[in-house]
């Protein structure tokens, strides 16, 4: 498939995937600090717990850790988009919200073949979906009871992340890399009440207070790898091990409250600003390890941990801070039975599983919110290229501690090209 041919696809991938997928599904669990993260790996990635940062690819470009880029030989043009299927469940409610979203764009080029690769990408890095809705008594200067309003918290947006990484070999078998990552974006949260009272002839009106958290700013992490091959009695084994350590950063933001009286219908009457506040957003520093074991081509299993402390996260918005310690513990691997057959389809198919348990830097009814999840994945394969596909089953929270609990499946479709640009063209 020549070049021109492989763009025109994507490009119908991507706008497919706006058109009917257009925002993630809603949960609660995104209404704390800057919103939900979608995390780094790639459909290839998640298939098999979203494990990244030892194991060499070579047919997938690597967007968890830098410095394993110079595995790409090829050009790598990935794209990925994410369905998924959430029920929220407690004592007296059981809620299902379905909802998709283009997942990611990234490339890598090699500049130097197996001694430097770059790469772009463009993917979601927070994301904001949530409506609560209960009622809330209305008393008088006596405590009596005198009405009931209806309260409605709900919150949109996120953060788009726009990247440059970039791995260079420092040895036969250490790699390092750079990952430089643009982020920006809305957070918008509304509170919403109205007494539904028109006993009198009133009309009822809903007294709005939006709150609008704007983010821009950099961030930037360091990536090592160390791989050796050629080990085993046949020396067709391989050991990694690799490191990621993001920075703290201080992005700038902008708060914007203001307050907006409606009708039920959501026609605006009255729209007042209330107050600016311009500040700085503190990202807490993470770091990820991992190592896999290897035989080239076939299969692979690894592991690896993934920590961050948002314990001293600040925020312009001082009711998003308040968080802890999060943690994720990922175990996963892949198998190919014959990559080298021509003979049989079947055998060149990847299959992937895995399983990971995280920790959530918030709490919920003051107690911790856990997260276990089951992965399945495959890559169909199409010549140098791939089909990619992912499911994740999984659950968070609990009624008994959590007051709530989330069990949710989520699906990945993604398309991998690898060709082989900027070569000169030479001829007898």
């Amino acid at each position: 498939m020549s070049v021109i041919k492989k763009f025109f696809l994507v490009i119908a991938v991507v706008l497919f995937a706006a058109d009917v997928w257009g925002q993630a599904a809603p949960s609660p669990f995104t209404d704390f600090g800057i919103g939900e993260a979608y995390g780094n790996s790639l459909i290839h990635n998640q298939g098999s717990g979203s494990i990244g940062v030892s194991h060499p690819q070579y047919w997938f470009l690597n967007n968890q850790n830098p410095a394993l880029l110079v595995f790409n030989p090829l050009t790598v043009f990935q794209v990925g988009t994410i369905y998924e299927s959430r029920t929220i469940k407690t004592d007296a409610l059981n809620e299902k919200n379905t909802g998709g979203n283009l997942s990611y764009l990234a490339a890598a080029f090699p500049i130097k073949i197996n001694k430097w690769t770059t790469s772009i990408g463009l993917m979601p890095y927070t994301h904001v979906s949530y409506n609560l809705q209960f009622p809330e008594q209305i008393r008088n200067q006596n405590g009596q009871v005198v009405d009931t309003a209806t309260v409605i918290q709900s919150g949109t947006g996120g953060l788009t992340q726009l990247y440059w990484s970039n791995g260079v070999r420092i040895s036969k078998y250490m790699s390092v890399g750079l990952k430089s990552t643009y982020l920006f974006g809305p957070i918008d949260n509304v509170y919403s009440n109205f007494i539904d009272n028109t006993a009198n002839g009133a009309t009822p009106y809903v007294i709005n207070i939006e709150e609008k958290t704007t983010v821009t700013g950099f961030n930037f992490g360091l990536g090592y790898s160390f791989s050796r091959d050629s080990l085993g009695r046949r020396n067709d084994n391989r050991f990694s091990v690799g490191a990621v350590y993001n920075f703290t950063s201080k992005l700038k933001g902008k708060l914007n409250r203001q307050t907006i009286r409606t009708t039920l219908a959501e026609d605006t009457v009255e729209r007042y600003p209330l107050s600016v506040v311009n500040g700085k957003i503190h990202l807490p520093a993470s770091f990820t390890v991992g190592m896999a074991f290897s035989k080239e081509g076939k299969w692979m299993i690894g592991t690896e941990f993934f920590y961050q402390d948002w314990s001293t996260f600040e925020s312009v918005n001082k009711d998003d801070e308040g968080l802890g310690e999060a943690w994720r513990l990922s175990l996963g691997g892949e198998y190919t039975a014959d990559p080298n057959t021509v003979d049989n389809y079947f055998k060149r198919i990847t299959f992937r599983a895995g399983l990971n348990l995280e920790r959530y830097p918030f709490l919920a009814n003051y107690k911790p919110v856990n997260d276990f999840g089951i992965n399945f994945g495959l890559s169909l394969p199409a010549g140098r290229s791939s089909v990619d596909l992912a499911v994740k089953f999984g659950k968070r929270g609990n009624k008994s501690e959590n007051i709530l609990e989330e069990s949710y499946f989520k699906i990945f479709f993604g398309l991998t090209f690898n060709d082989q640009w900027f070569i000169k063209r030479k001829f007898d």
